[in-house]
């Protein structure tokens, strides 16, 4: 089968394509053909070797790229009774996606419904499902409470303005140009600003009356992070999930005391309660919902 791995971390160079074995499913996994996958920031960052040394994402080089992607089950390994060959499915946080085939560990692959393509399923499986544990599980999100979102415009961010606004938030986006804030908009955010130069804090305090929001989604990271302690209110929430501008290496937490002793966390989607319980996706009401 095909497939592109990397053999040492790098830039573009270092992809390589190679022709391996197909791999057979060992207990509680299943093989997968892969009709679609999904392209992230985390393929870059394993590229670049952010993940070498990781606990949470311990994935090594050699490898084969792709956290991400969709297809229909080949064969299942021992102690798996909740597939069969021929089921659709989409998968995410396993390794390994930018192949003709795949393994995937039964517990991270969620059912397809007929209706759902494999592209649509392969670029939305991973967004959403950050997305939901965002806004459920860290967040708390509920009605009458207030956040704002970072990247709105973004996959993950669009999705976080729509299941905020859902869950009777009211929604405060910055993008970084005028044509992303229309996205936003369109997502239904009920004020949007960009985030340059940090003035995005100060007029979240205008609009606020000097209160900020409860809750701050930071994907953006060393160009926003610290104007997002700003933006919060006394004993908010940072929840900083990204760092596509780079990672913020001089933040000293007596500034979060400072700010209004906020909460500062850094998740992620594979410690989630929302991976371990994935074949929940496989409901239309959810995975349908991120897309209508």
């Amino acid at each position: 089968m095909r497939a592109i791995q990397i053999h040492e971390y790098g830039g573009p160079e270092v992809l390589r394509r190679v022709e391996l074995d197909i791999p057979k499913p060992g207990s509680g996994e299943v093989l997968v053909g892969v009709a679609a996958e999904g392209v992230n920031f985390m393929d870059v960052h394993t590229r670049q070797g952010k993940y070498r040394d990781s606990r949470t994402y311990p994935v090594r080089v050699p490898c084969t790229l792709g956290m991400e992607g969709a297809s229909e089950v080949i064969e299942t390994g021992t102690g798996v009774t909740s597939l069969c060959a021929g089921d659709r499915v989409a998968w995410c946080i396993s390794w390994g996606a930018y192949a003709d085939f795949a393994i995937v560990p039964a517990a991270r692959l969620a059912r397809l419904p007929d209706d759902i393509r494999y592209d649509i399923a392969a670029a939305s499986i991973f967004q959403g499902s950050t997305a939901h544990y965002l806004i459920k599980d860290v967040a708390k999100l509920e009605a009458g409470m207030t956040c704002l979102v970072h990247a709105a415009s973004g996959g993950i961010g669009q999705l976080l303005v729509q299941l905020a606004r859902r869950r009777g938030a009211e929604v405060f986006a910055t993008t970084s140009t005028p044509q992303k804030a229309a996205i936003a908009r369109a997502r239904g955010a009920d004020h949007v600003m960009l985030y340059k130069n940090g003035a995005f804090a100060d007029r979240i305090r205008e609009l606020t009356h000097g209160r900020s929001v409860d809750v701050v989604f930071d994907a953006v990271g060393k160009t926003t992070l610290r104007d997002s302690c700003r933006a919060a209110r006394v004993r908010g929430l940072i929840i900083n999930y990204g760092s596509v501008t780079g990672p913020m290496r001089d933040l000293d937490p007596y500034e979060l005391g400072e700010a209004g002793s906020l909460f500062l966390t850094r998740p992620r989607l594979a410690e989630s309660r929302r991976v371990e319980r994935c074949q929940a996706l496989k409901r239309r009401v959810e995975l349908g919902k991120w897309y209508s």
